[in-house]
């Protein structure tokens, strides 16, 4: 009987696949680090190729490490990097250029161009985003301007436009399948999120050719099946979300007013909105939570650009310890006394600030300052930063914070100390579930949705578990001390 699930979770730093059970238990991983280029100052591209690879790479190695032959998958789902953009030609399947990753700023100064020309009110009205170099439409559009015979070949239908789960998708099926999900169409500033589907003005202002567009599915589809050389038999494709709607699945935050947040490189909270789109007063992303049987599930969005990537930076930049796990204790041996504040504004500053000129300092700085307090810092801007988008969401949900609890998953959750800190900040509980990688956990609920061996959200899906809930400990007017040094400090890297 087939009742494996595999989850594909390609991710800003590493392709990784987790083979689960019909329960959605985790019953073997395999993971490959993704390099990251840096061409220029705020560029930030992947190798499609190396991609692929390890696309292969860790699905091959996911089965036989639980013992699982393709035979045994009921279905593959699919999570990826959001708004990372891919262009290839349909005859080799080959990418005409390196992908351009989300934390990409190269197209800052197109964005600023449009909104001199009136063009954002627009495009927030339709898709819901900013008009920012985050998403995918004016990297495409870059693309097709720079690389020679790019644009011709593209009107011509011989190239095909996607995130990465479309060009993985695309590489899995033979060539046979172009495809997106709605979750991932939404990102890409191209999208009518009312509509649910592309829009015709949206592709007059940036330029963009219809005929390189996927065709947009729901979350939990028939996406074709996987060329049978592959993995030694056809497997289904029956999930696909971008990767904070898939951990938005994965934390069950199946009712309006859930919010979850995601601990990456980047750090990404979504609050359920249900049926409705909530149009933000506070530089709020509104977007799709999921589309599934046709019907569309809202959420307020907040992205910060530098989480975890911040961590990495202590660990590879300055050498401050070899591993990222090292930055909780040397955190904790900071001396308190000290009011050391990190604004990581490495590629610009992300909700609710939207600066995309903004660089990272740091402010405080004394002859005492050392390794600990920097690490300090780093960690505490992650918790700084979430407050900013909780309150934002307070303020554009209105349904009142009394009460509510933040689910929170990703690398990041695993330091207690950073858990603490973040409870303390927000003056809320912080729940931390027993599987952690949620993000492919919700993949895989969605290829088991499809399959037929799980039933939708709701209250009868019961595969999310607390492992630790952290309470605040730090009295009110200290958090709010703490927090406001650290929006002194964001207003000084404000560039507008």
């Amino acid at each position: 009987m087939k009742d494996a699930l595999l989850a594909l979770d390609q991710g800003t730093t590493s392709t990784r696949a987790i083979l689960h059970d019909a329960a959605l238990t985790p019953r073997a991983t395999a993971q490959v680090p993704l390099e990251q280029h840096y061409p220029s100052p705020g560029w930030v591209e992947h190798e499609p190729e190396e991609i692929w690879q390890a696309t292969l790479a860790v699905l091959r190695e996911a089965l036989a490490a639980g013992g699982a032959r393709a035979g045994d998958v009921a279905g593959i789902g699919i999570t990826n990097q959001r708004e990372t953009t891919v262009l290839w030609d349909r005859a080799t399947g080959r990418a005409v250029h390196r992908a351009i990753v989300w934390q990409d700023r190269r197209t800052a100064d197109h964005c600023a161009r449009l909104r001199a020309e009136g063009a954002a009110e627009a495009i927030t009205a339709r898709t819901g985003l900013l008009c920012d170099p985050y998403f995918s439409a004016t990297k495409l559009a870059w693309m097709l301007d720079n690389v020679a015979g790019a644009r011709a070949a593209a009107e011509r239908g011989d190239l095909a436009f996607g995130t990465v789960d479309s060009f993985v998708l695309w590489r899995l099926t033979g060539g046979r399948v172009h495809a997106t999900d709605a979750t991932n169409a939404c990102r890409t500033m191209l999208y009518d999120i009312r509509r649910g589907d592309w829009d015709e003005e949206l592709l007059r202002i940036f330029r963009i050719p219809r005929a390189v567009l996927p065709k947009i599915r729901d979350c939990a589809s028939e996406f074709g099946t996987t060329d049978p050389a592959l993995l030694g038999a056809a497997v289904p494709v029956r999930g696909i979300a971008g990767d904070q709607h898939a951990a938005t699945l994965g934390q069950a935050c199946f009712a309006p007013g859930m919010v979850k947040s995601t601990y990456g490189t980047g750090c990404f909270a979504l609050l359920n909105t249900g049926d409705a789109p909530v149009v933000s007063r506070n530089r709020l992303l509104t977007t799709l939570a999921w589309q599934l049987g046709g019907q569309r599930t809202y959420a307020l969005e907040g992205a910060i650009f530098i989480a975890g990537a911040a961590v990495q930076w202590l660990r590879d930049g300055l050498k401050l310890f070899s591993d990222a796990a090292e930055s909780g204790p040397l955190a904790q041996r900071a001396d308190p006394a000290q009011k050391v504040v990190f604004v990581p504004a490495f590629v610009g500053l992300g909700a609710p600030y939207w600066d995309a000129e903004a660089r990272g300092a740091i402010f405080g700085l004394t002859r005492g300052t050392g390794p600990a307090e920097i690490a300090r810092a780093a960690l505490e801007s992650v918790a700084f930063q979430t407050r900013d988008l909780i309150e934002a969401m307070e303020a554009d949900w209105g349904a009142g914070g009394e009460g509510r609890v933040l689910r929170v998953d990703g690398g990041m959750v695993a330091s207690d100390w950073t858990m603490q800190f973040l409870s303390d900040l927000l003056g809320a509980p912080v729940d931390r579930p027993e599987v952690r990688e949620t993000t492919a956990l919700g993949a895989a609920y969605l290829a088991g949705l499809q399959a037929g061996l799980l039933p939708p959200p709701g209250p009868a899906v019961a595969h999310w578990r607390l492992e630790r809930r952290f309470t605040p400990r730090m009295a009110r007017a200290e958090a709010d001390a703490r927090y406001a040094l650290w929006k002194d400090a964001v207003q000084r890297v404000l560039t507008r």
